[in-house]
C-alpha cells in the first residue's frame, strides 16, 4: 500500500464529536510558558467537529496533517490543514464536503508534500504552492460536480511550510490569524449578505442574522469555473491560525474567540472551549474548529 493509499485508509478519526472526544485536550499535554503563544518548537494542532444542537446529522469535514521535514538548511515544519461545510441536505452535503476535502487533500501531499522529499536536497517542491492549491480546489470542485451534483461545500485550505501560511479559500468558512492578543480574519466570505455590506447595503451586525446569511455566490460542486481566494500569510513564532466552519463564527463573536485564544493553554483547549460556546450560543449549525499553532524557540 502506497503513501497515499495508507493516508486516506485510516479510520476519520478528525470526524468524532465534541461528546466523543471530551476531555482529550490533555493528551496534547500542558504547556506552562504561558498559553498558547509560548508553545514548544513545532506546530501544535486542535482539533474538533460537532453536530450542534440542531442538525440531524454533520456535514462538515475537516483533515490535518503535520510533519517535519528535513533539508540542507536544516528543519522546518510542514501542514496541511482543512475545513468544508457541506449543502445540499439528505446526506448530500456530507458526501460533498468529504470528496471534496478528500481530493484537495490527495492532490496536495502529491504534488507539494512528496515532491519536496523527492527534492530534499534543494529544500523545494516541483511546483508553486499557489498553482497546486488552485489545482486542488479546481480539482474537487469537479469530483463534486460529478459525483454530488445537487451537493455543494465550502473549502478552506491552509498550507504552513516554515514560518508561511499559503491559504486558498471558497465559500464561508473562515481562516483566522492570531497573534499577542491581536485578531484578524484573513478570509472573506463568498456569501449574498457579506456582498451586501461591501456594497453598504447591510451593516456587520445586521449580516448576523440576515435571512438569507447562509445563501453562497460562491461554492465547491455550484459551477464549472471556479475562482479560488489565495492568501499567503506570515506566521511569526507563537502565532495561530483558526480554520473554522459558520457554525462557529456565527454564534461565536470576534471579542470571544480572541478571549478564549488569549486564555487556553493548548490549540484542542481552544477548540473544546470554541465549540462548547457555540453550542451554548444556540448550536444551530455544524460546528467544526482546527487550530494551528507555532511554537517558540525559547
Amino acid at each position: 500500500m502506497n503513501f497515499l493509499q495508507r493516508l486516506f485508509s485510516q479510520p476519520k478519526v478528525e470526524a468524532e464529536s465534541s461528546r466523543q472526544a471530551a476531555g482529550k485536550s490533555s493528551d496534547q499535554g500542558t504547556n506552562q510558558g504561558g498559553g498558547i503563544g509560548r508553545l514548544p518548537p513545532g506546530l501544535h494542532v486542535g482539533k474538533l467537529s460537532d453536530i450542534g444542537r440542531v442538525r440531524d446529522r454533520n456535514e462538515d469535514s475537516f483533515y490535518t496533517f503535520e510533519s517535519l521535514l528535513q533539508h540542507n538548511d536544516g528543519q522546518e515544519p510542514f501542514g496541511l490543514f482543512i475545513v468544508a461545510d457541506g449543502m445540499g441536505g439528505h446526506q448530500k452535503g456530507e458526501l460533498a464536503s468529504s470528496l471534496a476535502v478528500r481530493t484537495a487533500a490527495e492532490c496536495i501531499l502529491k504534488n507539494i508534500y512528496l515532491s519536496y522529499l523527492a527534492n530534499k536536497n534543494s529544500g523545494t517542491a516541483n511546483r508553486p504552492i499557489n498553482e497546486v492549491l488552485i489545482e486542488a480546489v479546481e480539482s474537487a470542485n469537479q469530483a463534486v460536480q460529478e459525483a454530488v451534483p445537487d451537493g455543494g461545500t465550502t473549502l478552506t485550505i491552509a498550507v504552513v511550510m516554515g514560518n508561511s501560511a499559503y491559504i486558498a479559500h471558497v465559500g464561508d468558512s473562515r481562516v483566522y490569524w492570531f497573534n499577542q492578543g491581536n485578531l484578524k480574519q484573513i478570509t472573506k466570505d463568498h456569501s449574498l449578505v457579506q456582498r451586501l455590506v461591501e456594497l453598504g447595503q447591510e451593516t456587520a451586525e445586521g449580516a448576523l442574522t440576515h435571512p438569507q446569511r447562509n445563501v453562497l455566490y460562491r461554492a465547491i460542486g455550484q459551477g464549472t469555473a471556479m475562482e479560488v481566494d489565495i492568501y499567503v500569510q506570515h506566521l511569526p513564532p507563537g502565532s495561530s491560525l483558526l480554520l473554522c466552519s459558520d457554525g462557529l463564527w456565527g454564534p461565536v463573536k470576534n471579542d470571544k474567540l480572541r478571549e478564549i485564544m488569549g486564555a487556553s493553554v493548548t490549540p484542542q483547549e481552544v477548540c473544546d472551549h470554541l465549540i462548547t460556546m457555540a453550542n451554548k450560543n444556540g448550536g444551530e449549525d455544524n460546528i467544526t474548529a482546527v487550530m494551528v499553532s507555532m511554537g517558540v524557540e525559547s
